[in-house]
């Protein structure tokens, strides 16, 4: 073999830099965009967040002719989203600016049909850029939750013990877990002690002066320990304590099949006696150390809102969808005084932020064109609610909308659509269908809310088996076998037809 030169033609779709930043942005969350966006402004001195900027359509003629980069300028009224607010070194340009937003109505309170609410129409507060909105202008200051080993180690501190003893509550602290319990046993916090003296019984004694403190039951090897550890505590004088006792020493696999009937036999007690020791240990938890060191409850910001206006639905997007976006005025009026070096540098840094700007405004018209189709092939869902869902593909709102399927995956993933029945991630509208008998389909939100109704409905000492939800469903004309019920009852957490029978 010869080497050899050849020469071949070929077509390649290649991603431009462009490109790849609007996909890019267009599959960030909320909270993900205002990240990515404040690292680009710390690297590009002609950008400006949080307002600090202005829009290119209020640069002056002379800044805008100095940046000498071709690039079309952004449209005034599609900049609602990317904040028009005003930069430093305005001067009185800045009066100008507001009349002339004031002469042509751009504001965000009027009604000029823009495509982005506040959501102040449902009673809710504004979200802007996902920070709080106080008359004071700090962020909350809530205290940082307390772990569950921080309060024992508290209560540790309190109590009279020796060196040795403090030691070995220590070490068992460390080994306690999440819920409160001892789940490796004490062979391995003896292997934990330095002191290779300490004995079993040692750290028995220890853990029993744990157990007493606060939660009740902790540092327990486990259910049955715990639970009587907590009825320890309780008064002497507690009714049905004893019993109490006895049942979850003896019968704690029965108690949680609820076969007090059986209890009743073995321990010789009325079967109401039974039922009532069952209720006090009801009251008892199961995993006390799971309510301290709880991760803090995190809320979701919508990133659309759904509201009826003369009888039709309606989308907006928040006005806090995307961070507040702007050009800082006065490196774009540097460029033309800039050395050569220095303006090559600032022509390619403005580039880039039109680029970016350019993408947002992208990225909001494809949120909102999807929101729009999904609400228009859920209308129903809106008026009915869950059991009036149809099934929905990716394909379908990809070809109303002329996208390809990747690109409404990446807008409806972490994306977030406020309804008068509450707020859902975009994926939530799209489900499978079931066929029905009429030749069209359910889809399976639908049926899942359908079985969720029927086991509402059903008599508790007879509830319905699978089976008979099956032929429930069939009946009102869903085809769906037994088997598709029971997964769809998992799926919604409602226990079997034996289970529900015992909790009636």
């Amino acid at each position: 073999m010869k080497p050899g030169l050849q020469l071949r033609l070929h077509q390649q779709l290649t991603l431009t830099p462009q490109l790849q930043q609007a996909i890019r942005l267009l599959q960030l969350s909320r909270l993900e965009l205002e990240t990515e966006l404040r690292e680009l402004a710390e690297s590009n001195p002609l950008l400006e967040l949080d307002g600090d900027g202005v829009p290119e359509s209020e640069l002056d003629a002379t800044d805008v002719a100095a940046t000498e980069v071709a690039a079309p300028a952004a449209n005034t009224t599609d900049n609602v989203e990317f904040g028009e607010t005003r930069g430093d070194g305005a001067g009185q340009d800045d009066r100008g600016a507001d009349e002339r937003r004031d002469e042509r109505g751009d504001d965000r309170g009027d009604d000029r049909g823009t495509d982005v609410w506040d959501g102040e129409e449902f009673g809710a507060t504004s979200y802007g850029n996902g920070a709080s909105h106080d008359d004071d202008g700090f962020e909350a200051q809530d205290a940082a939750p307390v772990s569950l080993h921080e309060h024992l180690l508290h209560q540790v501190n309190l109590l009279n013990l020796s060196p040795r003893d403090r030691a070995i509550a220590l070490a068992l602290i460390d080994a306690v877990d999440e819920d409160g319990y001892l789940r490796e046993g004490l062979a391995s916090v003896q292997a934990a002690l330095r002191e290779p003296t300490v004995g079993l019984d040692e750290i028995e004694a220890v853990r029993h002066r744990l157990q007493q403190l606060d939660p009740s039951g902790v540092a327990s090897l486990d259910l049955r320990e715990c639970l009587s550890a907590q009825l320890r505590g309780l008064a002497p004088d507690t009714e049905h304590l004893h019993l109490a006792q006895a049942m979850i020493a003896e019968h704690l696999e029965t108690l949680a099949k609820r076969d007090f009937a059986r209890i009743a036999r073995s321990l010789q007690a009325p079967p109401e006696t039974v039922a009532a020791a069952a209720a006090l240990i009801r009251t008892l938890d199961p995993r006390p150390g799971a309510a301290l060191g709880a991760p803090a409850v995190e809320y979701v910001a919508p990133d659309a809102y759904v509201l009826r206006e003369h009888g039709r639905w309606r989308v907006r997007l928040a006005s806090g969808n995307q961070p507040k976006l702007g050009l800082n005025r006065h490196y774009c009026g540097l460029i033309a005084r800039a050395r050569r070096e220095d303006a090559a540098y600032l022509k390619g840094q403005l580039q880039e932020a039109r680029w970016l700007i350019k993408s947002l405004q992208a990225r909001a018209d494809t949120l909102l064109r999807v929101a729009e189709a999904i609400v228009r092939q859920q209308s129903a869902f809106l008026d009915f609610g869950p059991e009036a869902m149809r099934p929905l593909v990716l394909r379908e709102i990809a070809e109303e909308v002329g996208m390809h399927e990747s690109t409404i995956s990446r807008v409806t993933t972490r994306k977030y659509l406020h309804t008068p029945r509450g707020t859902f991630e975009f994926k939530y509208f799209f489900s499978s269908g079931v066929s029905t008998d009429d030749g069209g389909a359910a889809s399976a939100t639908a049926v899942q809310a359908l079985i969720r109704k029927l086991v509402g409905d059903e008599n508790p000492r007879r509830p319905l088996s699978d089976q008979a939800l099956a032929t429930e469903l069939n009946q009102r004309g869903i085809q769906v076998a037994r088997r598709t019920v029971a997964k769809y009852r998992e799926a919604l957490r409602i226990p079997s037809s034996s289970e529900r029978q015992r909790a009636g």
